[in-house]
């Protein structure tokens, strides 16, 4: 009657087939539709005993998993379907034990006997199996060929097993190395087309972690969780069955110990909840910290940092191993504690064979079946005991996945592009306000420029002039107003399209670990070697390239390390010459460069402005003084523009920036 109640209670949810799932804790969250293979799986899930709240999470991570393992399902299930028929030959592993030494001790087997004989709740799965097996007596001793079959069948069978685990673990560990790899991919190529905000705001060690690190630990819940959760339960049950076929008594007798074994799994399975996540963090605090000690080595060797820099590490790897130990501790001591009731449960065994009359003491073959069964049984067991730890590792590992992989671009494509052509377009700011989260950057920006000219921005630090360029190349989306090309609001182009048509030449210049060569040509992928030697020339960079022992096939080093800044610089403006793009973008671009390196620049640029918009940010004025339109910024809004000598005459901002710098 109760049971009945309970049902009427809950079946209302579980017919609810729009139960909301989410995943992650921002914005980014999203509700979606459950099938009704998943209320299928709640169901089961809740006969383990999990929570409804953990239920959810849990259906949540193994329905993103199979998302990933979906297109390698047939070798997948092959692996499983391996991974079923290794449980079911175990137990006809122990059968050809104990037929083998009945017939060699005993001169006939009694398989047959023992199957017709067993329980009657088991009846259903003996006699079918009894039917099939003929009433054995041994050879004469002088029939070699028949013995050396009869023997043999124990090896045949245990290579037959050995195949079975081999391609399952194989087979499974395949599916799950592509689904890793695709999951990994598919991270990378969603990193790349977030908006820079995200970035500005991540940490890039944590996201090298999420992408290597917790990916790895998938990998292991579904090429080993996965199948075992198949493979080692069908294992234990055609052993147990076959024992309780064949020695009920004593299979009874050792497993009453087993519900005790639950206990521990439990217990320890909340610890490991707690654990995992924080695993997982200090693992990318890990991360983070080698790669801002890797990258900012000058900064920590100039300040004699060395020290500080290590005892950071060694505080957050003692964090990483506390936790790391919990989990361990969670892990193993289940599995120790497994071992120890099963122990217990064998001298029950024992106690019982010693207490018993001689006449009903089990025979030799069987009580060899029975301990064989218990050696076999006990690895599945102990794996068990694991699985649900770390199926709660897996899920804590997926959650910062999944989180990322949720995350929308806050820069979205419009869902019906306009084209853009910007080539001899104006380019116009329009009532622009633009926020840095609450802090105010840009004000009512309003500004024209004519197709050709050159517009260089100018101003204090954080007076928004760099904003203007990142709005331009749509990095972000302005609070109000809007950013036109032609005419045509950039909130209605593609991106791609948009900076298809626009060259940036920035103050840092950013070089691959790569030749001279490729790093020109990602201005425009596929281009010609001439082209490339003639956008190097312009860039007045092919003199010292031509110095190098191997030309434009010189490795540059990590982020062009064995150059100058002034060659860096030039290969920067020869990607922007050989990408042609009507629109230029100048972002200090000569700001930390010595004179020398200045001036040879400097004539690389004028080259690359001809016949283009250019859009210059500049802090030296010296760079700017033939500028068509120079725009003052203070404090996010438009002060002063007009051309030089208009704005020096003028006696304003301008004026006493000028005095500054050129002031004897």
């Amino acid at each position: 009657m109760a049971s009945k109640t309970w049902r009427r209670r809950h079946a209302a949810k579980f017919r609810n087939a729009y139960a909301t799932l989410h995943f992650g804790d921002g914005p980014a969250a999203r509700p979606y539709r459950t099938p009704h293979s998943a209320l299928r799986t709640n169901k089961i899930l809740a006969f383990f005993g999990l929570p409804p709240k953990n239920r959810r999470y849990m259906i949540d991570f193994l329905r993103k998993i199979w998302a990933f393992v979906w297109p390698y399902r047939r070798r997948f299930f092959l692996g499983l379907l391996c991974g079923t028929a290794y449980g079911v030959i175990n137990g006809l592993l122990m059968a050809s034990v104990r037929i083998v030494v009945q017939l060699v001790f005993e001169g006939e087997c009694d398989l047959r006997e023992k199957l017709e004989h067993a329980p009657h709740w088991i009846h259903p799965l003996s006699e079918p199996l009894a039917a099939l097996i003929p009433t054995m007596h041994a050879p004469p001793i002088s029939n070699h060929l028949a013995w050396i079959l009869i023997i043999g069948l124990i090896p045949a069978i245990m290579l037959v097993r050995n195949i079975l685990q081999y391609l399952s673990i194989y087979l499974t560990n395949w599916s799950a190395m592509h689904a890793v790899a695709d999951i990994r991919t598919k991270l990378f190529s969603h990193l790349q087309n977030l908006s820079l905000g995200f970035f500005n705001r991540a940490s890039t060690g944590d996201l090298i972690a999420r992408i290597t690190n917790d990916t790895q630990v998938l990998l292991g819940i579904i090429g080993g969780t996965f199948a075992s959760a198949v493979k080692d339960p069908i294992t234990i049950v055609v052993l147990v069955t076959y024992q309780l076929a064949t020695n009920t008594t004593l299979t009874l007798i050792s497993i009453v110990v087993f519900p005790v074994c639950i206990v521990p799994i439990v217990i320890y399975g909340r610890k490991v909840r707690k654990s995992a996540r924080a695993v997982q963090q200090h693992n990318a605090e890990l991360t983070n910290l080698m790669h801002e000690s890797f990258t900012g080595n000058r900064v920590i060797k100039a300040y004699n940092l060395e020290e500080t820099v290590s005892a950071q590490f060694r505080a957050t790897t003692k964090k990483y191993v506390g936790q790391m130990m919990r989990v361990i501790r969670a892990n193993e001591i289940p599995s120790q504690l497994m071992e120890l009731f099963g122990a217990l449960g064998v001298s029950m065994v024992f106690f019982y064979v010693v207490n018993v009359p001689k006449l009903q003491q089990p025979k030799e073959a069987d009580f060899l079946t029975f301990v064989l069964s218990v050696v076999l049984i006990y690895p599945p067991v102990k794996s068990l005991t694991r699985l649900h730890n770390q199926i709660h590792q897996a899920r804590a590992a997926s959650e910062r996945v999944f989180e990322l992989l949720a995350m929308k671009n806050s820069i979205p494509e419009p869902v019906a592009p306009k084209m853009l052509h910007a080539d001899q377009a104006d380019l116009v700011f329009e009532n622009v306000d633009f926020n840095f989260g609450d802090k105010p950057v840009l004000r009512n920006i309003n500004l024209k420029v004519k197709a050709g000219q050159m517009v260089a921005l100018v101003g204090a630090s954080g007076s928004g002039k760099t904003t203007m360029a990142n709005l331009l190349l749509r990095f972000y989306d302005p609070l109000r107003g809007a950013v036109k090309i032609g005419g045509v609001d950039l909130r209605e182009v593609r991106t791609a399209d948009l900076r298809n048509q626009i060259a940036v030449v920035a103050q840092e210049t950013i070089l691959f670990n790569d030749t001279i060569r490729r790093n020109i040509e990602l201005g425009r992928l596929g281009a010609r070697e001439d082209e490339v030697v003639m956008a190097a020339t312009h860039a007045h960079a092919l003199e010292f390239i031509a110095q190098k022992p191997q030309g434009l096939d010189t490795i540059v080093g990590e982020k062009g390390v064995s150059l100058s800044g002034g060659q860096r610089q030039r290969l920067a403006i020869a990607r922007a010459v050989l990408k042609n793009a009507p629109i230029l973008v100048l972002d200090e671009a000569t700001s930390a460069l010595d004179t020398e390196s200045e001036r040879a620049v400097q004539a690389a640029l004028d080259e690359l402005m001809k016949d283009r918009t250019t859009f210059c940010i500049a802090h030296r004025l010296s760079t700017i003084l033939h500028a068509d339109v120079i725009v003052v910024l203070d404090q996010g809004r438009i002060v002063e523009q007009g051309r030089h000598d208009e704005l020096v005459n003028r006696g304003g901002i301008y004026q006493k920036l000028y005095d500054l710098q050129f002031a004897s």
